[in-house]
């Protein structure tokens, strides 16, 4: 998603006044024609708001609630649930804490935190709105947002859930809206405030049965998705031998 071209050169101007807008790109690791082309169509992205503003070294949560649709990031400070946290620890570093649970006799209490892959994973967004999920949470998000409840599902399928449409799941669901910025990829959890080794400590207070079972989870999801894939890539070779 995207903010107004004109409130971006506005913001930009009160933040780096003095610098060109060929050096901010430099700096922020944008091509000047992509920066240029987002500005002459009225509208630049989020992540481009996001790149400026680390390589100005600013606060990336404040330099997004300058923006109208943002505006409540500046005010809201909820943590993350302990749901949401290990929604956003991937499979692999799941079972790599079984397994090292499995051989140590090393008290959990007296043992280092885990170290986990920086989030989002390929799953990210699945297992975030799970978390976060009454059971209304798809149809209400397609509603709001005047979407197909299907292309809803088929972003939440393919793990790109766009900046807005997290940050109003996030609103509707009633849990933090920077960690909604987080899953879509766009914060990272140091940008959106959430408690130092908030995943890790997560991880490691989960009783072995509920790791256990989560992992389970997650690992039969994961069979289920492979398996769809493997089917479509042999219908697409059987067609195309046919076609040959």
């Amino acid at each position: 998603m995207s903010v107004p071209a004109k409130a971006f050169q506005q913001w930009l101007h009160a933040a780096a006044p003095d610098v060109s807008s060929a050096e901010i790109a430099r700096r922020a690791g944008i091509k000047r024609s992509t920066l240029a082309q987002q500005l002459v169509r009225g509208k630049v992205a989020l992540g481009t708001v996001v790149a400026v503003s680390r390589a100005l070294e600013l606060d990336v949560l404040a330099a997004l609630s300058g923006f109208d649709r943002y505006r409540d990031l500046a005010t809201d400070r909820t943590p993350p649930s302990g749901r949401e946290l290990l929604s956003q620890i991937a499979d692999l570093d799941l079972l790599q804490e079984i397994l090292w649970r499995n051989s140590t006799s090393t008290p959990l209490a007296d043992a280092p935190l885990p170290r986990l892959s920086p989030p989002p994973h390929r799953s990210s967004v699945r297992w975030w709105v799970d978390a976060i999920d009454s059971g209304d949470l798809r149809q209400r998000l397609a509603k709001d947002l005047d979407m197909a409840p299907q292309n809803i599902s088929t972003q939440i399928t393919a793990n790109r859930l766009p900046p807005a449409v997290a940050v109003q799941a996030a609103r509707i669901a009633g849990v933090g809206l920077a960690g909604s910025l987080v899953v879509a990829g766009l914060l990272t959890p140091e940008e959106a405030q959430w408690p130092q080794d908030a995943r890790e400590l997560a991880l490691r207070r989960l009783p072995d049965s509920e790791l256990t079972a989560l992992a389970s989870i997650r690992l039969d999801a994961l069979s289920r998705s492979l398996r769809r894939a493997e089917q479509d890539n042999e219908q697409t070779k059987a067609l195309w031998e046919n076609l040959g």
